[in-house]
């Protein structure tokens, strides 16, 4: 097994070429959890893994609460499904706490602002209510508590890594927060190592192959905690050595069903680029002088590879994408990548 074997395998346990989702909770149940602060690409994310997306189906599972976007993992964005938050937010947020006490201390959030803060969410949300950020802005004021700098963001933050609050439907253009007990049922509460090995196998299932570094930085979680999964979970993944790198994923891969071929506009911070420490799988050798740019903006793949960036400006009727190859491109890639660009046309209605 070569490096270009592990990115198709990547780009095959992700289903970004194989048995496509019908549903967005379908896609973010598999992935588990999927990084969402770019709203708009974030969805196609998640279009991309579905047989017949469109952006309002997306939309809509957000509205109506089949999947959440909160902080959980790192900490920064992600889509989660109802079922899975609490148990995941039990794990990882009191590493993220523990790494954001700096920036509490620094803004002056003591527990008892914390208390204050939550007092009043729970005032102005409960009964259904999803309040916007001005809203919200305007309830602490009126409560004498300032969310001037950082300290907004760290209030919220904090309710959420709490399982106080969490996203609640669009209005507009304006995201909300709403109550967590009012968007996701109670569950009950598993053990630590329980909560590792499970996480750990949905991860390495739907990411793999991975190593233990790649978990660790997508989850936030630690070396010891990787291998404490990987053990428990030893009967349903398999171990894999590539150039003297050890790689884990799910034992029940069929390898004879992943595909060298695919074309895709991968939107920024996508699971398949976002997900994995090294990225050297995915990018061509002589690409990996552009690792900034594949990490930081959307990027262009055919046969399983990185070969660029792309944009787009979404009008009314239409939608213009500027293609940023990082080399000369041949007529059968883009031929291609004139089909990728139509699916996400047809994504965003457009088409």
């Amino acid at each position: 097994m070569t490096t270009r074997d592990i990115a198709n395998l990547r780009v095959y346990n992700q289903h970004l070429n194989y048995n496509k989702f019908k549903k967005p909770e379908e896609v973010v149940g598999y992935m588990c959890a999927m990084q969402a602060q770019e709203y708009a690409l974030a969805k196609w994310a998640i279009g991309l893994r579905m047989l017949s997306a469109t952006d309002k189906a997306v939309e809509k599972a957000m509205t109506t609460g089949t999947i959440l976007r909160t902080h959980v993992l790192r900490p920064t964005w992600h889509f989660v499904l109802p079922e899975d938050i609490r148990w995941m937010l039990s794990l990882t947020a009191p590493r993220i706490n523990a790494g954001n006490a700096t920036m509490y201390k620094k803004h002056e959030l003591t527990d008892a602002v914390f208390n204050k803060s939550f007092n009043v969410f729970i005032k102005n949300m409960q009964g259904g209510k999803q309040l916007t950020r001005t809203e919200i802005v305007t309830a602490l004021h009126e409560a004498d508590i300032a969310t001037d700098d950082l300290r907004l963001t760290l209030l919220l933050m904090k309710a959420e890594l709490d399982q106080l609050i969490c996203s609640g439907a669009r209005r507009g253009k304006q995201f909300t927060y709403a109550l967590l007990d009012e968007r996701a049922p109670a569950t009950k509460a598993i053990p630590r190592d329980e909560a590792v090995a499970r996480l750990v196998s949905r991860y390495f299932t739907s990411h793999g192959p991975a190593t233990v570094n790649d978990f660790v930085h997508w989850s936030g979680l630690t070396v010891a905690d990787a291998k404490t999964g990987i053990e428990i979970n030893k009967g349903r993944l398999s171990n894999i050595n590539v150039e003297g790198i050890s790689y884990w994923m799910s034992a029940d891969v069929d390898l004879s069903k992943t595909k060298k071929s695919g074309t895709y506009l991968l939107p920024v911070y996508d699971e398949l680029i976002i997900a994995y420490k090294n990225r050297d799988a995915i990018v061509p050798v002589k690409f990996h002088d552009k690792m900034g740019a594949i990490t930081f903006f959307p990027t262009i793949m055919v046969n399983n590879q990185v070969i660029g960036n792309w944009s787009r400006n979404i009008g009314k009727k239409n939608i213009d994408i500027e293609l940023k190859p990082f080399d000369k491109l041949s007529k059968a890639q883009s031929e291609a990548i004139e089909t990728a660009v139509q699916r996400f046309k047809k994504f965003n209605g457009l088409a």
